[in-house]
């Protein structure tokens, strides 16, 4: 009986240590956005061909936006880095990245985020499809890819749709490297877009011209 103090008193301070031992592996996230580059304005663009354009914000599968990056390592077989985070949704810097695009190249008179008012004579809706890491193997690169559309609001034609893909290879594999060239990939995506809208714009103009 004399001994039941002592070995309670060490018992609890097992435990207590234990516990401080588990907390200090606790671990945090770390959180990623994307950073798209800014696009520099052509000293010489043409005079813009349409009118103005409402540009809605991008959709994406509900795995792509927000919370943890996603990685494949196979077609069928998509999984996370529990411990790595989008810290703002990629919508949000992908349509923002487009808007940017579309003023820069000048292909429409006015550009603006669609918010349901106003009275654009265009509507521009898209989507990211991916933005992900593929392993394969040894190999890992990153994907992205976005889709499109563009219509007149006052026909309810769509003037043009279409898609814009990059991919690129990676030499080593580390989520802050894997994130920066996402971002730089998604701003070839984005610009590729925009530039297919600016062709398709073009040609409708020579077009009704030649009429």
């Amino acid at each position: 009986m004399r001994t039941a103090k002592p070995i309670l008193a060490l018992g609890l301070m097992t435990a207590i240590a234990s516990l401080i031992g588990c907390a200090g592996k606790i671990r945090y996230p770390n959180y990623y956005v994307l950073n798209l580059p800014v696009p520099v304005p052509a000293a010489n663009r043409p005079p813009a061909v349409l009118g103005s354009v409402a540009v809605r914000e991008f959709d994406a599968p509900s795995f792509l936006r927000g919370g943890p990056i996603a990685y494949r390592e196979s077609a069928e077989q998509l999984d996370y880095y529990q411990y790595h985070r989008w810290a703002a949704d990629p919508r949000q810097a992908v349509t923002g990245a487009v808007i940017q695009q579309l003023q820069s190249q000048g292909v429409f008179r006015n550009v603006d985020r669609f918010d349901g008012r106003g009275n654009p004579e265009y509507l521009l809706t898209g989507a990211i499809d991916h933005l992900e890491e593929v392993d394969q193997g040894s190999n890992v690169s990153v994907e992205v890819s976005l889709s499109a559309r563009l219509v007149n609001l006052r026909t309810g034609e769509v003037v043009w749709q279409g898609t814009s893909s990059k991919t690129a290879k990676l030499d080593q594999r580390s989520v802050p490297g894997v994130v920066a060239e996402m971002s730089l990939e998604m701003g070839s995506a984005v610009e590729g877009l925009v530039s297919a809208v600016r062709d398709q714009a073009a040609e409708a103009s020579l077009s009704q011209q030649e009429n």
